[in-house]
């Protein structure tokens, strides 16, 4: 799946394209969220992604007809986004849950629309009835954004996740996919 979407975004910037996510792409992906991890709250998670797990989770991800894709500017990986059951179980199997993380020099450009459309379409084809949104209670900016895409929040979660010496709250947010 490659879909070109350069008109989307602001003129300073050069064609951009989605695609799925290939086995190849794993390091850039990793030059990617490794500082996030690093370096903010955005993941509770302290631990970095290898190149090896990242085409693990690629590969299992896609295996069991979820989305994982990459986001390219000028021909170069800037973005990934993927989705996958909320939580295990059959009782769960329409709940998907997404995660988006672009390199700096895109954020805030509408790479990031484009990219969770393009997820929750994927996931709409799929039959999948709801996307859900985790998110950082201190991140305001991914809070607006999700508002922005028709998410609404449906609870949040006081001090549930630990980095940095403290805790942190977890927002959940979700937005119904479209009925088959």
């Amino acid at each position: 799946m490659t879909l070109a979407w350069s008109s989307l975004l602001v003129s300073n910037m050069g064609p951009i394209s989605v695609r799925d996510a290939t086995a190849r792409d794993a390091a850039a992906i990793a030059d990617i969220w490794n500082p996030i991890i690093r370096e903010t709250v955005v993941t509770f998670n302290p631990v970095e992604r290898s190149a090896a797990a990242i085409v693990e989770m690629i590969a299992t991800r896609q295996t069991a007809g979820h989305a994982f894709l990459v986001i390219e500017l000028d021909g170069r990986v800037s973005g990934f986004g993927s989705y996958s059951q909320f939580r295990a179980g059959l009782g769960y199997a329409g709940c998907m849950e997404h995660t988006i993380n672009l390199a700096p020099q895109i954020q805030g450009r509408g790479a990031g629309r484009i990219l969770l459309g393009t997820l929750e379409a994927h996931a709409a084809r799929a039959g999948h009835h709801v996307m859900v949104a985790a998110i950082t209670g201190a991140n305001s900016a991914s809070i607006g954004f999700h508002l922005a895409m028709d998410y609404f929040e449906v609870g949040r979660l006081p001090e549930v996740g630990w980095k940095f010496g403290r805790y942190h709250d977890l927002v959940l947010m979700q937005k119904f996919m479209p009925a088959r």
